[in-house]
């Protein structure tokens, strides 16, 4: 680099000032490479990209350094406009480059201090994670120079990426959108991001092989998108999904292993309540200053200019403040923040072989949250329920869900708790685990975990009907095949009516009512599924809309978790509400017995096919969610993503399919190629074999030479 500052005037009188200002620092770029003879590491033409016909790469690299450079390079392929719009929000600097709907979102990244933080955190890895992290940003500037045409106007006065960019971007994702989204907006998204998993034993595995079952539940958009790949090298070899502008894959297997994340319910970031007094707040009874900056923030007004705007941020000893409103103020205090080994625990994490090397990588807990489900060759299936957990002083998990008295600084805490106090599942007898975002207390069946053997705070408890189906299709089967469970994942039936619909028909029998008779006459018809061609399916949501919590005979009940709640309190009531569901159904959509797949549907990229499976709260292992389009149809907005289904013989076998396509790109054809199997029900094998792959190729890649079709 001192070398590039001996040439930084010449280089600067090279740069013609009329260009354009991506222009201008792309040659920076180049000019930087050209004095100082540096070469990327992935220059080499043994690097390669094998493009499969799904658009996902399979990276084959020299080193690992190679490796991850055609890592970046092939996220830019598929999604460049959104990764630079990605990095330039965790930059702070979004109202800057798109405008002022992007500035609440600057505030946020610059009030925790994000883009700083990266700095401090890339001078924390090893030489070895920092040359990787370094590899993935040049190919992803690198495939800029090389392809500017594809990367749309507004996003490339982002380039060039810094490394710091990947770093901010990703703690914004996983702490504040992911961990601590509530306590920093109070508000709920319009869905929580969830998950399925399941791990089967050979004990219950019909080829006694362990299997192993992948599918998060994200929104279909911005941050929350996987991009598959699959990376290999000398000692590494990983198929698998990072989201979009991570340098990693989070979720993925190998020969060996895998596991899978889910979301789960854990408290690692606290929203504190400040009573403000004397330009400070108070804290045992004194009064303390904040500490205060200013930063100015640059707006892009709507005829091109910029005006800045000086903003004051705020910090208590709970942490930033966030709001404020007359005399408090709201604080939040994040674990895992600043952790910075997250990169080398998930390369350590894809590079083990067994499960001491896998838990040795989980044990650094750099990753603030998110379950861990575990198979692999050897037999082995684990649980853990992962993350930061904070030691507290006090206070069960719903006092520290709520709003915490910041006067009292004894509910500061700074510590948290280590690997062995989490709660964790090695091989239970039942043969199986599953985590549909439940507490960990029902990982299994009969359970093996005891939430009074654990701090009061640790985990809530309950199960709602989505793990509890999950639970349900397995326990009772003593031999899972590999088949059975690609069933499981797709099954669209829902624990909700299979509970209480006879119930309601019954009900309907004893308060009988001509507009419930009807619909009674559709629900006894329906298959009690979710299918593209399910007809009663939307009646009964629109019925099971209209239930709440306090409705059953029998509530939630910790010691028979799987089959409660059930039976209806109040029958006419339950009636009534049927008749309500059933008016409004046929006004807004003119027949009680519509086609699910005729009203919901899966949409991308201008492709158009009936959807199947639905929400969370229905019991429905097929987990989709809808919003409102401009045609009075659902559009799938979120719930299955990345599906994995994978069972550990002698040679792995995997079944695969990413729901919207591996790609955004304008002009990508693999933006939205997988729907019509999503619809059908189908998945596609992965790609693990070179000749496989060649197979199935459509382009491959010699990184440094002409692109070799």
């Amino acid at each position: 680099m001192a070398h590039f500052k001996n040439h930084s005037i010449n280089i600067n009188f090279m740069i013609n000032n009329s260009l354009p200002a991506y222009l201008r620092n792309l040659t920076v770029v180049f000019l930087f490479c050209f004095f100082t003879g540096y070469v990327a590491p992935a220059q080499n033409s043994e690097t390669e990209i094998l493009w499969d016909n799904y658009g996902v790469p399979h990276i084959y690299g020299k080193n690992a350094g190679e490796m991850y450079y055609a890592f970046g390079w092939a996220q830019m392929n598929n999604h460049a406009n959104l990764i630079l719009q990605l990095y330039g929000q965790a930059r702070g600097r979004a109202a800057e480059y798109w405008g002022n709907k992007y500035l609440e979102l600057d505030k946020k990244i610059l009030l925790f201090e994000l883009p700083e933080n990266a700095r401090t955190i890339y001078q924390q890895q090893s030489p070895e994670i920092k040359s990787y992290l370094d590899s993935f940003v040049k190919g992803i500037n690198d495939f800029a120079v090389k392809h500017p045409e594809i990367i749309g106007a507004d996003f490339k006065q982002v380039l060039p990426v810094t490394v710091f960019d990947v770093i901010s971007h990703t703690t914004r994702v996983i702490c504040l959108e992911f961990l601590a989204s509530d306590d920093i907006n109070n508000v709920k998204r319009l869905t929580d991001p969830g998950s399925n998993a399941i791990a089967i034993a050979p004990s219950k595995s019909a080829s006694g092989n362990a299997m192993l079952l992948t599918n998060p539940h994200l929104l279909w958009s911005d941050f929350f998108l996987w991009f598959e790949a699959h990376l290999n090298t000398e000692g590494f070899s990983a198929y698998g999904i990072a989201l979009v502008g991570m340098p990693s894959v989070t979720i993925a297997f190998n020969n060996n292993l895998g596991w899978t994340h889910t979301v789960n319910p854990i408290d690692a970031s606290d929203r504190y309540e400040l009573k403000l007094q004397h330009d400070g707040y108070l804290s045992d009874g004194k009064t303390i200053p904040f500490r205060k900056k200013v930063v100015k923030i640059k707006v892009k007004q709507a005829n091109g200019t910029l005006q800045e705007q000086s903003v004051e941020f705020k910090y208590s000893l709970q942490g930033p403040v966030f709001g404020e409103k007359q005399d408090i103020a709201y604080a939040v205090r994040i674990a895992g923040l600043k952790n910075a080994q997250i990169f080398e625990q998930y390369h350590r994490m894809a590079q083990a072989t067994n499960l001491t090397e896998f838990e040795s990588a989980l044990k650094m807990l750099q990753n603030p949250m998110f379950n861990v489900i575990y198979a692999d060759r050897s037999g082995n299936i684990l649980y853990l329920f992962n993350g930061n957990v904070p030691k507290r002083t006090k206070g069960d998990f719903a006092f520290w869900r709520g709003t915490i008295d910041g006067s009292d600084s004894k509910l500061i805490w700074n510590e948290i708790h280590p690997y062995s106090d989490l709660p964790r599942v090695l091989n239970p007898p039942s043969g199986f685990l599953q985590n549909c975002n439940d507490p960990p207390w029902t990982c299994t069946y009969p359970t093996v975990l005891k939430s009074g053997n654990f701090p009061s705070y640790m985990a809530p408890s309950g199960m709602s009907l989505r793990p509890q189906r999950a639970v349900n299709m397995i326990k009772d089967n003593p031999s899972v095949s590999y088949d059975q469970l690609v069933g499981y994942k797709m099954n669209t039936g829902m624990e909700a009516a299979d509970r209480f619909l006879n119930d309601l028909l019954l009900a309907a029998e004893s308060y009988p009512d001509a507009t419930a008779l009807k619909a009674c006459k559709v629900l006894k018809a329906w298959d009690r599924k979710t299918d593209a061609g399910s007809r009663g399916a939307i009646l009964f949501a629109a019925w099971w809309d209209e239930i709440r919590s306090n409705m059953f005979s029998v509530p939630w009940n910790a010691d028979d978790p799987v089959n409660t709640p059930r039976g209806l309190k109040d029958q006419k009531q339950a009636v009534e509400l049927l008749v309500k569901a059933a008016n409004d159904v046929e006004k807004k959509y003119g027949s009680l017995d519509l086609a699910w797949g005729d009203l919901y549907r899966f949409r991308v990229g201008g492709k158009d096919f009936p959807a199947n499976g639905g929400p969370d709260k229905l019991g429905i292992f097929r987990a989709a969610y809808f919003a409102d389009d401009a045609d009075n149809k659902k559009r799938a907005v979120a719930g299955d993503t990345y599906v994995a289904i994978i069972e550990f013989g002698e040679k792995v076998k995997v079944s695969v399919l990413l729901s919207y396509g591996n790609a955004t790109q304008p002009g990508n054809k693999h933006a939205g190629d997988q729907l019509k199997m999503l619809s059908e029900k189908k998945l596609r094998p992965a790609l693990l074999d070179r000749t496989e792959i060649l197979n199935n190729l459509e382009k491959k890649e010699v990184l440094g030479n002409d692109i070799s079709h």
